[in-house]
């Protein structure tokens, strides 16, 4: 199955009903799972947020950036982490079941996001990114086929994805697209 990554936008702050609108747009769309990046919520904003992320989202899961604690409080599926974050073996001590991700920028952050038990890796930006300014290059197609191959953990694409490209990293092998843009009309 194709993993269609819905990114939240960060704007959950500036404008509620929007989120909400935004975010079912998303599942309407063919979104099959939801990651709450939300960097400028306090932890109550945040985990009342998720709550209503994981009630609307029904059987989809629903991952938490960064905030593991939120994440558990609210019910959902898991924690998406930065390369450079506590290994994701350490969340599976709390509950074996509980989703960690990783996101990776290269092959080494890879590696260890699967030897130190990762669930998934997003890894990019495989083009350039339309949501905000990166100074990372963009890995391409042949970046991305080669992250693939590299482990055995599914490998979600991420930066510049859009409808007309998503299937070009299908080809590369990833499993699936992360997006914070394209979400806005059906797969």
């Amino acid at each position: 199955m194709k993993i269609w990554c819905m990114i939240t936008d960060g704007r959950a702050a500036q404008d509620r009903e929007t989120w909400i609108n935004r975010l079912m747009d998303g599942i309407a769309a063919g979104a099959n799972m939801i990651q709450i990046r939300e960097k400028d919520l306090a932890a109550r904003e945040l985990l009342d947020l998720t709550r209503l992320a994981v009630a609307l989202a029904g059987d989809l899961p629903v991952v938490v950036n960064t905030r593991a604690d939120v994440a558990i409080a609210a019910g959902a599926a898991g924690v998406h982490l930065p390369a450079d974050s506590v290994a994701p073996s350490r969340w599976k001590t709390i509950d074996p079941g509980f989703l960690v991700g990783v996101s990776c920028h290269t092959l080494f952050e890879l590696r260890a996001a699967e030897r130190e038990g990762a669930d998934y890796a997003i890894f990019g930006p495989v083009f350039a990114p339309q949501s905000k300014v990166s100074t990372l290059t963009p890995r391409g197609v042949g970046g991305l086929r080669s992250a693939v191959r590299t482990v055995r953990i599914p490998v979600l694409a991420i930066g510049g994805i859009t409808h007309d490209n998503a299937q070009a990293c299908f080809e590369a092998g990833a499993q699936g697209v992360a997006a914070i843009t394209m979400f806005g009309r059906r797969l």
